[in-house]
C-alpha cells in the first residue's frame, strides 16, 4: 500500500494524534510511530507537521505536555489527552465515520 507523506495534515492528522494518545502518554516520536503502527504503515507523519499539530492541539486544550526522561534517558516532551481531548476524539470519530459511510455510498452508486 502506498504511503501518504504530505497529504496527512489538518483534521485527519489531528484525529490520528488524538487516537494515538488515547492509550496513554507518548513523546513526539512515539506519537509518530504509533500513527504508523495503527494505520499499518499507510500514514507516515513528517516531524514538522506533527509538532505543529501537537502544539495546536495543546493550545486547544485537548492535550497537556510535560518533560520526562525517554526510554533512552534523554529529556522528551510527553503528550497526554485531557478530558476535553477524549471528548474531542469521540466527536472526531463520529464525524469521520459519517463521512466514510457517505463516501462508501457514493462509490457504490
Amino acid at each position: 500500500m502506498s504511503r501518504f507523506h504530505k497529504r496527512l495534515a489538518g483534521p485527519s492528522l489531528d484525529l490520528l494524534i488524538l487516537k494515538a494518545l488515547a492509550a496513554g502518554a507518548l513523546h513526539g516520536l512515539g506519537v509518530s510511530r504509533r500513527i504508523e503502527q495503527i494505520t499499518r504503515g499507510t500514514f507516515v507523519v513528517q516531524p514538522g507537521s506533527l509538532f505543529t499539530a501537537l502544539h495546536r492541539l495543546e493550545d486547544a486544550g485537548w492535550l497537556i505536555s510535560d518533560w520526562q526522561p525517554s526510554e533512552n534517558n534523554r529529556r522528551a516532551k510527553y503528550y497526554t489527552l485531557t478530558k476535553a481531548g477524549r471528548r474531542r476524539l469521540g466527536e472526531e470519530v463520529a464525524q469521520w465515520n459519517h463521512v466514510a459511510v457517505a463516501i462508501a455510498r457514493a462509490l457504490e452508486a
